[in-house]
């Protein structure tokens, strides 16, 4: 099996870890921005291309201004996503607002900023009209149906809650057309972490057909159409990642010949990707604990799934490094775990490692999306630092560890009062 690499030596991170205790997250700048510059290239064929960040793979202002410097915009589905934006100077239409079960304020916030707003369903162009007034320009999600497979994670499209089937598109777009909305949006979502590249330029064909036939039909022009993200990552080594350039030329040719080819003039495209923007470029650094014996070998971290729940929530893989024993053979067994009271915090089970003793530095790989993001507080847990690795191999604390005082700040202790102790 083929091994991952981290972008630190030992003595780097055990430098880092002596200022900052473990655990902690840790994100690689220049990856990142290596990462986000590949995407954009992949698609440099359509002038009016952009990548929305989807904040809430990893809401980080400052992973987000690394981002905003890179020409991104910031996909948000909350009202903190918004204003995380807006805190740092992201606003009209470099938001894409995509939603659901969405709350009046929210819908109000999202129109005063200008954001692209994104409506998951037909009910939706009444309310928000009632509750904000219906802007310029509107977009709408498409669910196909079974017209697409989706995966194990955000499942089949007939069983997903998001998005218009698609009579209610026409039916939809007939409507802001008849209200005075003048510039018009498609979007689609189907998938997440997807490693075959033909899945995306099939997503493109599916809303480029389907883009003309509604032009067509209700004698409106789109302004751009978003084919989502999903783009997944190599979590196992033996994976390889998608292949950008061959997603970009596939969707350059069926932009041609679905689209252009039928009448529709140029338009912008647009994607959503967050999990394989920061995802291979974020690291759990984490410490042996303790090492426990019984019916199997434990090996006790002082992360938990409090601080990566993808293994406990999905059964999901994540590549192990331990950097001083690299070069040690792989020869025991064991199951990863953490300190909470849930048989299910592992990070790993049954997986080769070197033998592991307390004290050694253990760094999670692929933590940089869907990670710290997925973070609580059940069993009085307290999320960790995020730092950040500077291209100049300087580190800076990005967001600080929580404390106790964080933990009860939400609690009136003054209110027990009353009551008999």
């Amino acid at each position: 099996m083929a091994d991952k690499r981290v972008p630190f030596t030992l003595e780097h991170v055990e430098k880092i870890a002596a200022a900052y205790p473990t655990p902690f997250h840790l994100y690689d700048e220049r990856g990142i921005r290596a990462n986000a510059r590949r995407l954009k290239a992949a698609f440099a064929w359509n002038p009016g291309f952009r990548e929305y960040f989807a904040v809430k793979a990893c809401p980080n202002p400052f992973l987000m201004k690394l981002l905003k410097a890179e020409g991104f915009g910031m996909d948000c589905s909350s009202l903190p996503e918004l204003l995380l934006s807006e805190r740092i100077g992201v606003t009209g239409e470099s938001i894409m607002f995509t939603s659901n079960d969405t709350p009046a304020d929210e819908f109000v916030k999202a129109k005063a900023l200008g954001a692209v707003i994104n409506l998951d369903d037909l009910s939706h162009i009444p309310f928000l009209e009632a509750s904000a007034g219906l802007p310029e320009l509107v977009c709408f999600r498409y669910n196909p149906g079974p017209l697409k497979g989706g995966n194990a994670i955000i499942g089949n499209p007939e069983q997903a809650k998001y998005g218009f089937t698609r009579e209610q598109l026409f039916e939809g777009y007939h409507q802001l057309k008849a209200k005075g909305v003048r510039r018009f949006g498609l979007h689609t979502m189907v998938a997440s972490n997807e490693l075959n590249p033909q899945y995306f330029i099939d997503t493109a064909e599916i809303l480029f057909d389907l883009a003309a036939d509604i032009s067509q039909a209700v004698g409106i022009v789109f302004d751009f159409i978003n084919i989502g993200g999903g783009i997944g990552i190599p979590y196992r080594p033996e994976q390889e990642p998608v292949d950008l350039e061959r997603v970009g030329e596939g969707v350059r040719q069926a932009y041609a010949s679905r689209l252009i080819a039928k009448g529709h003039p140029d338009l912008k495209l647009y994607m959503e990707c967050g999990r394989m923007v920061t995802g291979p470029y974020g690291y759990l650094v984490t410490r042996v604990r303790h090492v426990k014996k019984t019916y199997k070998t434990f090996v006790g971290l002082d992360a938990c799934m409090a601080n990566l729940m993808r293994p406990a929530l999905y059964g999901a893989y994540h590549h192990i490094t331990v950097p001083a024993k690299a070069d040690l053979p792989r020869d025991t067994v064991c199951d990863v775990t953490g300190s909470l009271c849930e048989n299910n915090d592992k990070f790993a089970i049954d997986r080769a490692l070197p033998a592991l003793t307390p004290g050694d530095l253990v760094v999670i790989h692929d933590a940089g999306a869907h990670g710290h993001a997925m973070g609580f507080q059940y069993n009085g847990k307290l999320r960790s630092a995020e730092l950040l690795l500077r291209e100049d191999g300087s580190v800076v604390q990005i967001r600080r560890a929580e404390t106790p005082d964080d933990y009860f700040a939400t609690l009136d202790f003054g209110a027990l009062a009353p009551f008999p102790v």
